[in-house]
């Protein structure tokens, strides 16, 4: 059976059928989804019982990996997966919940603001890719949103406002909204601001997008509480019912979509059921201030 690709939802979101990730895809499958991830943003396979080195070898074979080094707070010694892996889960190494007052727990409960993965570095994510081995009895859904359709929604005199505007992105900035503000000297240091552009020109497509993250805490050149007002203004109108759509998880689903066209957030459950979800993250293109330049 051919590669298909089903719209749902909102037109940004595709069900792939077709496609055993199990295997090693053609050259002519691989090419079918880049142009379907231009096509849509996120793209939903379902029943794909991956193992770690499965996964692995079918997000290589889209580009090049970006290591997980750095992005919270477990220790090395505390690592469940490779470095390969972002560890989205909820699970310590012995494969046990977080008990709900761990701080690794609270920190990652930041996944739960609308975000893009790595805008908090300095060449942000591509896309990235989840899989869900174990998914709770109720709620953790992935919410997402397109980005490329709100700044089209975007008044003409909003567009030329926001055209060359530079923020400031850190995880200490998407913490500190729900409350999180301890960081050690070293955690600050390792989490300083970069610098990314608020409209995002894609580099296949020409498609224009906001560059919107709970990681961005100031626009370079405005005042702070200024910033962050208009920021959050820009969420709000770009998270609208029209422009989102809701994932529910089943055991054996990947999800991929394009972090410089979407944001996405994860949805509430149930601190004490486990959630293994294991990503998959390519690396981006090169820094957004470069991209815009081009």
């Amino acid at each position: 059976m051919a590669l298909q690709i089903r719209q749902l939802g909102p037109g940004f979101v595709g069900e792939v059928s077709g496609a055993d990730l199990t295997k090693p895809l053609s050259a002519a499958e691989i090419a079918a989804i880049h142009d379907g991830m231009d096509a849509h943003a996120v793209l939903i396979f379902h029943d794909q019982p991956l193992d770690d080195e499965q996964q692995l070898r079918f997000t290589q074979s889209l580009g090049t990996i970006e290591m997980a080094i750095g992005v919270s707070l477990r220790k090395p010694e505390e690592q469940r997966l490779p470095n390969s892996f972002a560890d989205v889960s909820n699970l310590d190494k012995d494969g046990k919940p977080f008990a709900r007052d761990d701080r690794r727990r609270l920190y990652a409960l930041g996944n739960q603001l609308w975000h893009s993965d790595s805008s908090f570095k300095v060449v942000p994510a591509k896309y990235s890719l989840l899989h869900g081995r174990v998914v709770p009895s109720k709620g953790g859904n992935t919410e997402f949103a397109d980005m490329r359709a709100a700044y089209n929604a975007l008044d003409a005199e909003t567009k030329a406002l926001c055209e060359d505007l530079v923020c400031e992105h850190s995880q200490m900035f998407s913490r500190a909204k729900h409350g999180f503000t301890e960081f050690t000297d070293e955690e600050r240091a390792r989490l300083k601001p970069v610098l990314q552009r608020l409209v995002r020109v894609h580099p296949r497509t020409g498609r224009k997008s906001l560059y919107l993250s709970s990681h961005a805490g100031r626009i370079v050149g405005w005042p702070e509480p200024e910033a962050k007002a208009f920021l959050m203004d820009l969420t709000e109108m770009a998270t609208q019912r029209e422009f989102t759509y809701a994932h529910t998880w089943r055991a054996g689903d990947l999800v991929m979509w394009d972090n410089r066209t979407t944001m996405h957030r994860a949805r509430p459950f149930s601190h004490t059921e486990p959630r293994d979800v294991r990503r998959t993250t390519l690396m981006g293109d090169a820094p957004t201030i470069e991209q815009q330049a081009a």
